[in-house]
């Protein structure tokens, strides 16, 4: 059976973009995120989150500090109830032309293949143009949030639905569901 996924930008989504955090003690949850992960957990959708981590790259920051960055994450959305079954990121700088890098598509088809995802019944919530084109390009229903550092005023094609917080597009993917 193919599962119905959630797929969440981090930076700008499930937290504040912080510019490059490289630091555990430096990165912070939005404080309705947990709320929102744990609706979608309960309405039975996986949530994947899939992010763009040029910092890497650029040498900002190890992918051993994103890890712990990412440990701390899950602990802190763990602490409410709510549960994140995977994490994709990209390491590349945008010059690099990989396929990994949103609006590529190359970790969700990963995603898919390690989670058995059905992309008709799953949706992409991020704050860029390019969380919405990558979502889009896979098929999956698109949210909006207007949490990030540009709320949403870069975004040309528009999403299925702007939402002003990650707990209130998990809202209207519940809503939405199966339609």
């Amino acid at each position: 059976m193919r599962s119905k996924t959630a797929f969440i930008d981090r930076d700008g989504t499930i937290a504040p973009d912080a510019n490059y955090c490289s630091r555990p003690e430096d990165f912070e949850v939005f404080p309705d995120a947990a709320e929102a992960v744990k609706l979608l957990n309960r309405a039975g959708f996986k949530t994947i989150v899939i992010t763009n981590q040029s910092g890497i790259a650029r040498g900002y920051f190890t992918e051993d500090a994103l890890a712990r960055i990412h440990e701390k994450m899950v602990e802190e959305l763990g602490k409410h109830g709510a549960r994140i079954d995977a994490i994709y990121y990209c390491p590349h700088h945008p010059d690099d032309g990989c396929q990994c890098r949103k609006p590529g598509t190359l970790l969700f088809r990963q995603a898919a293949e390690e989670h058995r995802i059905d992309f008709d019944g799953s949706f992409m919530v991020g704050d860029t143009q390019m969380d919405i084109d990558a979502g889009r390009e896979m098929g999956c229903r698109t949210v909006l949030v207007t949490t990030g550092p540009r709320q949403g005023s870069e975004v040309t094609a528009p999403a299925d639905y702007t939402a002003g917080s990650l707990l209130e597009a998990a809202q209207w993917i519940v809503r939405n569901d199966n339609k």
